[in-house]
């Protein structure tokens, strides 16, 4: 699931290439994937994009006062293409293409996005919008981690709102912190030396301190490493730096223990028990605990 990093990077990487560019058709492949009908999607063609922003890990095309925003969910991704088919996309089962973006063609060639998720489990949204607050997901959106306005006094007040609730779990709530999602939370844990079950309230000073630094640290040098990439890099990028999520059965890259997993219905976590646990393996169920 593209996080924080990459869709800032994604929004770095296509506001060099759509800024000032015209929008000429967008034409929808997956019809479950448009969430708005006012304006009509029709309203963006023939607009300038003036911007590509990221909110939380929300993108947001500006266009001409309209924002055409994408939520790219699990399994999503934006292709850029050099060259566009000149017929529309049809809808098919058997393709992963939800929506195109086309642009004005210069230089001979028509240009555009090809935005396209994988999977069986379709939950990528596109939303044309006047003003970025009328998408629900970003109006409930908590604080960005990377803003000035994210400080270490801010997460205390979090962590002591969320109470006995697990710290991976307050970490991925969107509406908590904006951006981290399952992959990060995972690394920001491992940097921290946290279960990812510990309260959240049960933080000492010294732990608040821990936790926000590797907050700020592990999403700050991830944008960096991401930052001029392009978006067919970006994926690569980020697993080749992935110390404990999807590494399930290595070595952990600090202390050389087995990283193990706990597993969820529709997910699953990573961490490495000497790092973490204090060398004691979490139990692989839903609502497991910590053994003591």
């Amino acid at each position: 699931m593209p996080e924080l990093p990459e869709v800032e990077a994604l929004a770095l990487d296509l506001r060099g290439r759509l800024e000032g560019r015209a929008v000429t058709r967008v034409h929808i492949a997956a019809f479950s994937a448009l969430k708005t009908y006012d304006p009509p999607l029709s309203a963006v063609e023939g607009t300038l994009v003036d911007d590509v922003r990221r909110h939380g890990k929300f993108l947001d095309i500006e266009a001409s006062g309209l924002h055409l925003v994408l939520h790219l969910a699990r399994a999503g991704w934006v292709r850029w293409k050099d060259e566009v088919p000149a017929l529309p996309p049809r809808p098919s089962t058997k393709s992963t293409l939800a929506v195109r973006v086309v642009l004005d063609e210069r230089d001979g060639l028509t240009p555009g996005l090809d935005i396209t998720e994988a999977g069986t489990k379709k939950s990528l949204a596109l939303y044309l919008v006047r003003d970025p607050l009328d998408v629900p997901g970003i109006a409930s959106l908590g604080p960005d981690p990377l803003t000035d306005d994210f400080t270490a006094e801010r997460l205390a007040t979090i962590l002591t709102d969320a109470g006995r609730k697990q710290l991976k779990g307050v970490l991925r709530h969107q509406g908590t912190i904006a951006g981290i999602g399952n992959a990060y939370s995972d690394e920001i844990l491992h940097a921290a030396r946290m279960s990812p079950f510990k309260p959240a309230d049960s933080l000492t000073d010294e732990d608040l301190a821990t936790l926000y630094a590797a907050i700020r640290d592990t999403l700050g040098d991830a944008v960096e490493r991401s930052r001029g990439l392009a978006a067919s890099e970006l994926k690569a990028e980020k697993k080749s730096h992935l110390a404990v999520h999807g590494q399930t059965g290595k070595p952990c890259p600090v202390c050389g223990d087995v990283v193990r997993e706990v597993s969820f219905a529709d997910s699953s976590l990573q961490y490495c028990p000497t790092c973490q646990t204090g060398g004691k393996p979490l139990a692989d169920r839903r609502l497991s605990k910590l053994l003591k």
